[in-house]
């Protein structure tokens, strides 16, 4: 996929407040700082289209960029931990929770998570979040630019390991370095492939009427 233009359609507070489209999205998230606005950044080679900034949490709105004039990226609100008496427990916007399952063109949603660690419950906690209600997503282990290509693999794996205790079904995984470009020609490819789908599914649809 070549990206031709790529601009900030808007940003939402609220589910009320995004976008009226129909355009295929393909929505981005993941643990504060985890390098999401980088990414986005790294895929449309717009430097400074996300914002990116080294404080945890920055991004508080839903920020919608049409992509192409034909899709559109979205950057949700990254996760954290919430304290709940003696527990923790995942923490993410009634947004994003509405976004996430209300949105009736979100097509697959990224989660990314990073390489440099070894299995984080908070990232464990969203993804059995997504699979217990049947939400479509891809994994993106990202800055494995970070560490030796043989320790990205060993968290990678330990990672998926411990997704076998939520769901038998894999996800489709993919590695990405922002700073090398490593990945985009991957999650790219995952995207088009999406949207081709998506459009003939449609096709299908008037042949049937």
């Amino acid at each position: 996929m070549i990206i031709r233009s790529a601009a900030l359609l808007g940003s939402a507070p609220d589910l009320a407040s995004c976008p009226q489209s129909d355009l295929p999205e393909f929505a981005f998230i993941g643990r504060s700082n985890v390098g999401k606005s980088t990414l986005v950044n790294m895929l449309t080679r717009r430097e400074g289209l996300a914002k990116v900034s080294g404080t945890p949490g920055k991004t508080q709105l839903i920020n919608f960029f049409i992509v192409n004039e034909s899709w559109t990226l979205v950057d949700l609100p990254g996760y954290g931990y919430a304290r709940t008496g003696r527990k923790e427990r995942v923490d993410f916007s009634s947004l994003v929770s509405d976004y996430l399952q209300k949105r009736p063109n979100l097509r697959v949603t990224f989660v990314l998570v990073d390489s440099r660690l070894t299995p984080q419950e908070i990232d464990l906690d969203f993804v059995r979040w997504m699979a217990e209600r049947g939400l479509p997503f891809s994994l993106i282990f990202t800055k494995t630019d970070k560490l030796s290509r043989a320790a990205a693999q060993a968290n990678i794996d330990a990672f998926l390991l411990r997704f076998q205790e939520i769901s038998a079904d894999a996800p489709r995984v993919l590695a990405s370095s922002s700073k090398l470009g490593h990945g985009r020609a991957e999650i790219l490819e995952l995207i088009a492939s999406t949207l081709a789908q998506s459009a003939g599914d449609r096709e299908a649809v008037k042949t049937i009427a």
